[in-house]
């Protein structure tokens, strides 16, 4: 990717997503009211950070000195991307005015729950900002959800503000599907105002049918690059009507899912179905694929296109690049133009590491960037905590 010249500041934005299988770096200039990609970086995690992240986010039993030694060592982890990105971007650490972390979820729960006498609702991303402040000198930003939360929210999705700075039209109603771990879907009405938009997490994206490539090949396949298992497979009608009984579907939003709900219980929830314990690996995937594909439509008809009159469905995330589940979300959308976010100038790889450069540059100017419609919270607050460098 080329570099993308001109005035304005530079921020860099860093994710990990559900899956844990690297690290994102985006850096992005940003001038006024505009945010252009100027360039993107991927780094995987060495393999014991992968599976200590993993274990930790699956609930397993772990320490109080496990939880604060990984959020260090994730610090160290993003802060070396970060500066492995600069050197390959060609950008001196000391012209990006802020970094923005995401961090990695260990735990979510948007919704409150009984915790000790009270309902509490919480959320946990670790990977230490102040770390990543200290290694790289560059101001940094992190931990994004809790301030929704504390308003009310569920503390995701988060991206819904940048949707609407990138693909908001005067007469073109739009929906805005990521499809990471994940997959998570913002409603962007013609000319609407921020306050018109609703956003939402549809249900499992890449996520079980990463973790069943994983299971099945021994962990030496992390996805099921360009559908190549899921195709040569049959779908599993008994299994398939069973998992989209699901009662998170038919739940209204706001709503976030992530590994609590689609993690390793559901899988093994899932491999212990009868009709999954007589089947190949391959009927698996292609049904885990047609699930995610069958709950992103469910949602759309269910809850986004009764509410808004939507014209295109602009895709992005790592779910973009699997051609059956592409296949399958354009089929069910007649009369809606499926478009690949990098026609609208952000790549698919690259949005959500793109969005927490701009949220991060939000908060440093102390401007509120969640969106109440798609969080549950009761008012738009400033995201973020800011660790200075010095």
């Amino acid at each position: 990717m080329k570099h993308k010249r001109g005035s304005g500041a530079l921020a860099i934005g860093i994710m990990s997503g559900t899956s844990a299988d690297g690290i994102d770096v985006a850096l992005v200039r940003i001038s006024g009211n505009a945010a252009t990609l100027v360039d993107l970086a991927s780094f995987p995690f060495p393999a014991r950070v992968r599976n200590a992240i993993l274990q930790m986010g699956e609930g397993r039993a772990v320490t109080t000195r496990e939880i604060s030694q990984l959020n260090f060592l994730l610090g160290e982890e993003f802060a070396a991307a970060a500066l492995a990105a600069c050197r390959k971007f060609r950008v001196l650490p000391s012209r990006v005015a802020v970094i923005g972390s995401h961090g990695q979820t260990v735990f979510h729960q948007g919704l409150a729950a009984q915790f000790c006498g009270r309902r509490i609702a919480s959320t946990l991303q670790i990977g230490e900002p102040s770390v990543i402040a200290a290694r790289t000198g560059i101001t940094t930003v992190g931990y994004f959800r809790p301030a929704d939360m504390a308003a009310g929210g569920q503390g995701a999705p988060l991206v819904p503000f940048v949707d609407y700075l990138l693909y908001r039209h005067k007469r073109i109603g739009r929906a805005a599907l990521n499809i990471g771990g994940i997959a998570n879907v913002t409603a962007i009405p013609a000319g609407a105002a921020i306050e018109d938009l609703f956003a939402f997490d549809t249900g499992p994206g890449n996520m079980v049918i990463d973790a069943l490539v994983r299971h099945f090949t021994g962990g030496r396949k992390a996805f099921d690059r360009n559908a190549g298992m899921a195709v040569r497979g049959h779908l599993l009608h008994g299994l398939l009507a069973s998992l989209l009984r699901d009662i998170y579907f038919r739940k209204p939003p706001p709503k976030t899912a992530g590994r609590e709900q689609y993690g390793e219980k559901y899988l093994l929830s899932l491999l212990e179905h009868p009709e999954a314990r007589r089947a190949r690996a391959e009927d698996l995937v292609q049904t885990a694929t047609i699930l995610t594909a069958l709950s992103i439509l469910d949602a759309l008809n269910r809850f986004v296109l009764p509410r808004a009159n939507i014209a295109e469905l602009i895709i992005s995330g790592g779910g973009s690049h699997n051609p059956l589940l592409m296949a399958q979300i354009e089929v069910g959308l007649r009369g809606v133009r499926v478009r690949a976010s990098g026609e609208l100038g952000v790549p698919e790889d690259a949005k959500e590491a793109f969005a927490f450069a701009v949220l991060a540059w939000q908060t440093l100017h102390r401007r509120p960037a969640n969106v109440p419609g798609a969080t549950g919270a009761k008012r738009a607050v400033v995201l973020g905590k800011v660790c200075y460098a010095s």
